[in-house]
C-alpha cells in the first residue's frame, strides 16, 4: 500500500533506492553524504520510515527498503522521469535543464495525473538521459549497456544512456555533439591517461577523457 509521504521522506526513499546494491544494507554515513545532511538527522528519519514499514533499519547495520518501500521508490522515479520526458519533448527544455525542475514535480503524487501524462506522451520507455521509466505497475527494464571506455577500437556503438547526469557533464556532451542516439567509434586510445579519440555522428573527430567515457553507456550499432 502506498502512503502519503512528505517531500523529505520521498527524497530519503529515492536516495536509499539509488544506493542499494545486490541487497546489501545502505550505510548511514553514505546516505548522509548523498543527502548532504547530518548523520543524526538520517538516523531519526530512518526510525520514522521503519515505523511506516518503508525500510528495514538496524543501528550500526544500515537499512534496506521493504517491498512497499521499493514500490514507493519506483513510483517516485516514474514521476520524475516522465516529467523529464515531458519537459524535454513537449516544452523544449535541454536535457541539462530538466532534472532540477523534475525534482520539484516528482512530488506531485496524483496517480491519475501521472498515468494520464504517461498516456499523453505515448508511454515512453526511456527518459531524455536514457534511463528506463517504470510502468504503472512499477516494472522497470533492466539494462545491459556497456561503458564506452570498454568498447574495442573501430567498433560502431550507439549512445543509449548517460551515467553522471550533472549539468556540467551534459553541457560537455552537448559541446562535443554527443547525445542519446549518437553513433560513436573509438579511433585511438591513449595509453598515458586512457583518454579516447572518437568519431561522433559518423564525421566529427573529438577527444574525451577516461572519466567522461565511463559515463557514456552504449550498445552495439547494427
Amino acid at each position: 500500500m502506498l502512503l502519503n509521504l512528505s517531500y523529505t521522506e520521498e527524497n530519503y526513499i529515492k536516495a536509499i533506492y539509488r544506493l542499494e546494491q545486490d541487497g546489501k544494507p545502505v550505510n548511514t554515513n553514505d546516505l548522509s553524504e548523498q543527502l548532504r545532511t547530518a548523520a543524526a538527522s538520517v538516523t531519526d528519519m530512518l526510525k520514522k520510515l521503519k515505523q511506516k514499514k518503508i525500510v528495514h533499519y538496524k543501528a550500526y547495520y544500515g537499512c534496506n527498503l521493504t517491498d512497499n518501500g521499493r514500490k514507493h521508490a519506483l513510483m517516485i522515479i516514474r514521476r520524475h522521469r516522465l516529467w523529464e520526458y515531458f519537459l524535454s519533448k513537449k516544452l523544449g527544455f535541454n536535457w541539462d535543464e530538466v532534472h532540477d525542475i523534475a525534482e520539484e514535480l516528482e512530488h506531485v503524487g496524483s496517480t491519475s495525473l501521472i498515468n494520464k501524462l504517461d498516456a499523453f506522451l505515448g508511454y515512453p520507455r526511456f527518459d531524455p538521459h536514457g534511463d528506463p521509466i517504470p510502468d504503472e505497475q512499477g516494472h522497470i527494464i533492466k539494462l545491459q549497456n556497456k561503458l564506452l571506455s570498454a568498447v574495442p577500437l573501430h567498433t560502431p556503438v550507439e549512445v543509449v544512456q548517460i551515467g553522471d547526469q550533472s549539468a556540467n557533464i551534459l553541457e560537455l556532451l552537448n559541446e562535443k555533439n554527443i547525445r542519446i542516439g549518437t553513433i560513436l567509434e573509438i579511433r585511438k586510445r591513449f595509453s598515458y591517461d586512457q583518454s579516447l579519440e572518437i568519431k561522433a555522428g559518423g564525421k566529427q573527430i573529438t577527444q574525451i577523457s577516461k572519466e567522461l567515457s565511463q559515463n557514456i553507456l552504449v550498445q552495439e550499432h547494427e
